[in-house]
């Protein structure tokens, strides 16, 4: 009974649902902090967690797992720093970018946020970055912005040298980054979090909707709605772009980035002859639709809507020969017409690697975790050095309580990440 109550009491304060976490997680953190407490069994410790918020914060700390780096998805920063130089900062003569990261986690990605900014040649004096996160030792921590290596992944190393100077303890941000950086405690799902409406031009929400289940999931995106300006732009992880697209938004159509912005609140009158996609997409952007970013209507989006609601074979056969309308689809929300992509381009191409992985991560966003697993595996059966297949098959494998297979995954993983970085 104490377990079970633990888990309610867990979803209650931070929305994390037991599936997206694993009962294991939750078990040894409570058993953590029942040794710590120096109670006897679960249901004393439940008492002592219900009638005591310093403990409940322990909780929380325990069961919070930090699995993040700098230039995590490196072209969602990029797609970051694109739309602020080139639409935001002409569009604006003075006022201030304001960003969000929640949650911050560490600290690595409202860091990148800045770097990518600063290395765009945006000014300092006119952005700045708020970091949000419920655990105080992640805030703690970038506080402190000392990193080891396993926050640089990748061979794309060329920020650290710019940006970051050697200690004995790892690597310590320069000052000029840290500036741009605000640190506060805070969680999405309590009453007072963060007061006000349109309070930020861009938010990064990524890899933490996947932890909760749907409903809680709706509640996430209506906070992240409120805060965000009727014409900023969220960016959230791969794995969730199937709930911007459920909720009023659309895609920027920034290549791999998974930004979106919400649809206009007052679009134009209906009109049935400019609703036709080629006309749409030689037209004038429309006014009410465009992003401060200046994100125009992606002529993506406009094919996308002719698939959805009358395409002939044709058009979905055409997409179905080339993986980036699939990766295209998925980026907007549109799961089943990706997946019909996938599925043709494998009917006519064969196994694929890359079919297989973007079959895996559209059923990830919508929750058929064991689906997803399947198509991982099939990728790294075709490509065993495939580390997107890798990580997200590890993250997987680790909510469903097998941490040994996950960190067998992971380890394969930072073997092909080093070794790139020794490659010529």
């Amino acid at each position: 009974m104490g377990l079970g109550a633990l888990e309610n009491l867990l979803k209650t304060s931070m929305g994390v649902s037991v599936k997206s976490i694993g009962a294991p997680t939750i078990a040894r953190a409570a058993q953590e902090r029942l040794l710590a407490c120096d109670l006897a069994d679960l249901d004393a410790y439940l008492e002592h967690v219900q009638a005591s918020a310093t403990e409940l914060q322990a909780l929380i700390e325990a069961v919070v797992v930090s699995e993040t780096w700098f230039f995590r998805d490196h072209l969602a920063f990029a797609a970051l720093a694109s739309l602020a130089r080139e639409r935001w900062l002409p569009e604006h003569n003075d006022g201030v970018l304001s960003l969000l990261s929640l949650p911050c986690s560490t600290g690595e990605e409202p860091y990148s946020m800045a770097m990518a900014l600063l290395d765009a040649g945006f000014p300092a004096d006119r952005f700045r970055v708020d970091a949000v996160d419920i655990s105080a030792r992640n805030l703690a921590q970038g506080t402190r912005a000392v990193y080891g290596q396993n926050s640089f992944r990748g061979a794309a190393l060329g920020f650290r040298d710019r940006h970051f100077g050697a200690t004995a303890d790892g690597y310590r941000l320069s000052a000029i980054v840290r500036r741009q950086v605000r640190f506060q405690q805070g969680n999405l799902f309590s009453a007072d979090f963060l007061p006000g409406v349109g309070i930020y031009d861009v938010i990064f929400c990524r890899n933490v909707l996947i932890y909760f289940d749907r409903p809680t999931q709706d509640r996430a995106i209506a906070v992240l709605s409120r805060l965000l300006r009727a014409n900023g732009v969220l960016f959230v992880a791969p794995a969730e772009t199937g709930l911007p697209a459920s909720h009023g938004f659309v895609s920027t159509n920034e290549p791999q980035a998974f930004a979106f912005r919400r649809v206009a609140v007052h679009p134009p009158a209906p009109n049935r002859k400019a609703a036709h996609p080629t006309k749409l997409a030689r037209g004038r952007p429309i006014a009410q639709g465009r992003s401060p970013l200046h994100v125009a209507p992606p002529k993506a989006v406009t094919r996308t809507v002719a698939v959805v609601a009358a395409a002939p074979p044709a058009r979905s056969a055409d997409l179905a020969s080339d993986l980036d309308g699939a990766t295209s689809l998925a980026n907007q929300g549109h799961f089943v017409e990706a997946a019909i992509c996938c599925e043709e381009h494998l009917r006519r191409s064969g196994p694929s690697a890359i079919a297989f992985y973007l079959m895996g991560l559209m059923r990830d966003a919508t929750g058929n975790h064991s689906e997803a697993a399947a198509y991982y595996r099939k990728a790294l059966y075709l490509d065993a050095n495939h580390y997107d297949a890798q990580i997200h098959l590890a993250l997987l494998m680790e909510k469903q309580g097998d941490s040994a297979g996950a960190q067998v995954l992971r380890n394969r993983a930072g073997r092909l990440e080093r070794k790139s970085k020794t490659s010529p």
